[in-house]
């Protein structure tokens, strides 16, 4: 990828609201530090730590699947495909809203859609294959742009399922539907593009 290439994808990151300067252009991996304030629930709460945990990590999600998503508007022609990456586009930013006002309601520190770039979870793409994603035009971008949200979807999908394998998670009634709304969105999702993937010509 050029100098030129890096450039462009940290200035889209930046000027969306997606990343820091700093933090696009070292591509660190801190999957393994917390995203903010040791989490404490108060006695009595309905809701767990793994429900905090979990809108937390799932706003990184969200956000990275936006990223994703904008990168189509410059490197896909593919109506289809186009539709439905604005759908996403259109769609996660308010759910991101919703997670950052429930984690607010419970006075619990609310990460802002640059935490993508500082955590790596079940189905996040990596800085490589994103650089990959931003390099490509047309039906490869598209393959490749599929494949991706497949698994990026996947993986939200996936969290969900062991937020409600946590002890005591996911009885809080909006962490509960907006979860149930997750897994409902997206399944939908991942059987659109498989039938898109399907359709695309062969390189």
């Amino acid at each position: 990828m050029t100098a030129r290439r890096i450039s462009s994808l940290v200035a889209l990151l930046v000027a969306t609201g997606f990343a820091s300067p700093v933090s696009a252009q070292h591509g660190m991996d801190h999957s393994m530090h917390r995203m903010g304030p040791e989490i404490v629930i108060p006695k009595g709460a309905l809701y767990t730590k793994a429900d905090v945990e979990f809108m937390q990590m799932m706003i990184a999600h969200h956000a990275q699947a936006i990223v994703m998503a904008k990168l189509a508007e410059s490197n896909s022609t593919n109506a289809q495909l186009l539709k439905l990456s604005r759908k996403i586009d259109q769609s996660q930013m308010p759910e991101i809203q919703i997670m950052q006002d429930w984690l607010r309601r419970y006075n619990q520190f609310a990460p802002d859609t640059a935490s993508w770039h500082d955590v790596r979870m079940e189905g996040m793409l990596t800085d490589q294959e994103l650089a990959e994603m931003n390099k490509a035009r047309g039906v490869q971008f598209d393959r490749l742009f599929l494949v991706g949200m497949i698994k990026h979807h996947a993986g939200a999908i996936k969290m969900v399922d062991e937020l409600f394998k946590s002890p005591g998670a996911g009885q809080e009634v909006d962490a509960n539907v907006f979860a149930n709304d997750v897994v409902a969105a997206q399944t939908a999702e991942i059987g659109i593009m498989k039938r898109l993937l399907a359709q695309l010509p062969k390189l």
